[in-house]
């Protein structure tokens, strides 16, 4: 299916504000709201439009602390590390890597005490090595900055 400039905008307006009416969008991208609520649909049904979602400030919630962690496995427990992380309640993210270590995970936490808990579940078949971010720089996300 060929995604056009249309479907691309759309996109770009929806990733700015998910909760735009499709009238609303339609003004923005100067299309009739049914036309705009088909391409919705179509983009939806493709999985191009996974869901819908809201930004939270965790900060503001007392999580202040983020973390990264590189784990490596011991004994090929690959998948009883992925069952782990999959459910863990502080887990941002978590990449299988390439390299010296198998994943990336990211902690976003209350304290250390988190971060020493987290380690301590995994280090009988894990060895870790733990990163803490002072700050995070914004980069520029988004369909716009692909299309650059």
């Amino acid at each position: 299916m060929k995604i056009d400039e249309i479907d691309m905008l759309i996109l770009s307006e929806l990733e700015l504000n998910s909760r735009l009416s499709t009238r609303e969008l339609s003004k923005k991208v100067n299309l009739s709201a049914p036309s705009v609520g088909e391409r919705i649909k179509k983009l939806e049904g493709l999985g191009i439009i996974k869901g819908y979602t809201i930004k939270i400030d965790k900060k503001k919630l007392g999580y202040t602390l983020d973390c990264f962690i590189l784990v490596t496995m011991r004994n090929g427990e690959y998948d009883r590390f992925k069952k782990f992380i999959a459910s863990h309640n502080r887990s941002g993210f978590c990449y299988r890597i390439a390299g010296d270590h198998c994943f990336i995970v990211k902690l976003t936490v209350r304290d250390l005490s988190e971060v020493e808990s987290f380690i301590s579940e995994i280090s009988s078949y894990t060895i870790t090595s733990t990163i803490i971010a002072f700050s995070e720089v914004e980069i520029e996300e988004g369909i716009k900055k692909l299309l650059k």
